[in-house]
């Protein structure tokens, strides 16, 4: 069984890396858990926008052995992308990992300070809210 039904459990993105995107996929959603990215195939039917503070990896292979790899950052109010890693060879999610994950806890990080700040400040939809 191929694509979207195959993994709809989250599994380790090195597993999914050593092959092609499924085509009834749009990339995978990942999560760094215990030093390892977790992956969720993300339909094509899927929702259109990245989950907030979430990244979609979604690869293209090219000539040879090589592989094109992008990411998309889910932030409150639009997708951006976050990097793209052109020409990748072999098992590449170590070299995504560092990326996806500090984006991960950044994100992170800054709700929690803004929820933070505006309990401090008394302001329930505060100026930072989102």
């Amino acid at each position: 069984m191929r694509g979207a039904q195959a993994h709809r459990m989250p599994v380790a993105l090195s597993t999914l890396t050593r092959d092609p995107m499924p085509a009834d996929v749009r990339g995978a959603i990942v999560t760094p858990v215990n030093g390892r990215l977790m992956a969720t195939w993300i339909p094509l039917d899927g929702p259109s926008r990245v989950p907030q503070g979430r990244v979609l990896l979604s690869w293209t292979p090219t000539d040879g052995d090589r592989t094109d790899v992008t990411a998309h950052l889910g932030l409150a109010g639009a997708q951006v992308l976050l990097a793209v890693w052109p020409g990748l060879r072999g098992e590449w999610s170590g070299v995504v990992r560092p990326t996806v994950a500090e984006a991960t806890e950044l994100h992170a990080a800054l709700r929690l300070a803004t929820v933070v700040l505006n309990r401090l400040t008394d302001w329930p939809d505060g100026p930072l809210a989102g």
